[in-house]
């Protein structure tokens, strides 16, 4: 799959994926924030990313044979390759309801978290 081009909609929080072959994919910024590809996906152990909800995606920058950075507002960033974007399109379903329920058995939440400091 090669990709045309990406659209970031802020408003919708969804990205757009424009394929050469004419399809087009929508994912949410919250869905990629929570599966960014990470270093210790080799080791087997994943860490439950919680509280992401509203997280906004800033960015996406070229990085070549790579794939593409993508920029969150909550100063993560990850390099997802062509073929893990797919991946992340073609397993959408099963990856968003297992995250689902590995949230509500853990306790945690997808709102976002507010420090609140007293001045």
């Amino acid at each position: 799959m090669n990709i045309r081009s990406f659209i970031i909609n802020t408003n919708k929080k969804k990205l757009t994926i424009n394929f050469v072959n004419g399809e087009v994919a929508y994912l949410g910024f919250e869905y990629l924030r929570v599966f960014a590809p990470t270093m210790s996906n080799s080791t087997k152990q994943k860490t439950l990313v919680t509280h992401k909800k509203s997280v906004i995606l800033n960015a996406i920058e070229n990085v070549g044979k790579h794939g593409y950075r993508f920029v969150f507002d909550d100063q993560h960033s990850a390099i997802y390759s062509t073929e893990y974007i797919a991946l992340l399109i073609e397993e959408f379903k099963q990856r968003w309801q297992h995250y689902l329920a590995e949230l509500k058995a853990s306790g945690h939440s997808r709102e976002t978290m507010i420090d609140i400091t007293q001045l």
